[in-house]
């Protein structure tokens, strides 16, 4: 496959601050890549440098085979970004946003309806965006990233603060785009979000990846208790190793049609996290 980003020793320093600590990874066309670690870790700082925005100071990376600090006009028409500190113009309608940009980016003015269909936005083309929540600014700044039509997206706490029901439809967007072979580097501390999107993914701590994989995999390689928990019908919750002697006894419960739920005892990634570096995310 495709490497769209290739990330080589990048390290980062403000003054005598370490914000990144030699970084590498790399991310093919059509994957969802998960950068997660607590707020303060360098997500934000890594996206910058990616986009552009920022030199490291040592390393490199690389975006469509280009250095990330030589990207050209026609490589930005190809990147979308969603970050919070690209701000809306709030006396606007959320159109005549979709409008500006779309003038400024030579996009045709088609493809605005199209966004906001996308994002559910359609209704509200009207209303400024001073009167917007949190969620449908969210989702109008979402509308702007696809309107491009781009080939990777830069997607940063894209669901921070957001309702389960907004978070949802955002979600349905992002896998949407993986379908069409956008390549999707997402940065969160939503550890259920991360699960359910993405293909691979990176955690970050103090500037370092401290692990990398699939999540599920990640899961599974952490699972040290290798335990069952079993929940009958008549209230009592059992907790079984795995050996035969366990099993037999899963067995007859199986067969008294006794089990009303069944789980095994892996961990979720911010178990994981928190294994490895002693923290909770925040």
């Amino acid at each position: 496959m495709d490497k769209v980003v290739q990330i080589k020793d990048i390290k980062q320093q403000f003054g005598d601050k370490t914000v990144l600590d030699n970084i590498s990874m790399d991310i093919e066309k059509g994957e969802i890549l998960g950068l997660l670690g607590p707020s303060g870790a360098g997500k934000t700082t890594l996206i910058k440098i990616l986009t552009g925005q920022l030199k490291p100071t040592c390393g490199t990376a690389a975006v469509f085979g280009k250095d990330s600090s030589a990207l050209t006009g026609e490589d930005y028409s190809r990147i979308g970004m969603m970050m919070d500190n690209f701000g809306l113009y709030d006396r606007m309608s959320c159109y005549d946003n979709l409008l500006f940009f779309a003038k400024l980016y030579g996009i045709p003015k088609q493809r605005i309806t199209e966004a906001l269909k996308r994002v559910g936005l359609l209704e509200a083309k009207k209303t400024a965006a001073s009167n917007l929540s949190k969620g449908m600014r969210s989702r109008l700044l979402l509308a702007r990233v696809l309107m491009a039509e781009p080939q990777i997206l830069f997607l940063d706490e894209p669901t921070s603060g957001l309702d389960p029901a907004t978070t949802e439809e955002i979600h349905k967007v992002i896998l949407g785009e993986k379908q069409k072979g956008v390549t999707i580097f997402l940065t969160t501390h939503n550890m259920v979000e991360a699960e359910k999107l993405c293909d691979h993914i990176a955690l970050l701590n103090d500037g370092k990846i401290v692990e990398y994989g699939e999540p599920k995999e990640l899961c599974r390689r952490y699972n040290h208790q290798k335990r069952i928990l079993v929940h009958l019908y008549n209230g009592m919750d059992v907790e079984l190793e795995q050996d035969r002697e366990s099993m037999d006894l899963l067995t007859q419960y199986w067969e008294q049609e006794a089990i009303e739920t069944i789980h095994s005892t892996e961990p979720n990634l911010e178990t994981v996290f928190m294994e490895l570096t002693g923290r909770k995310f925040e």
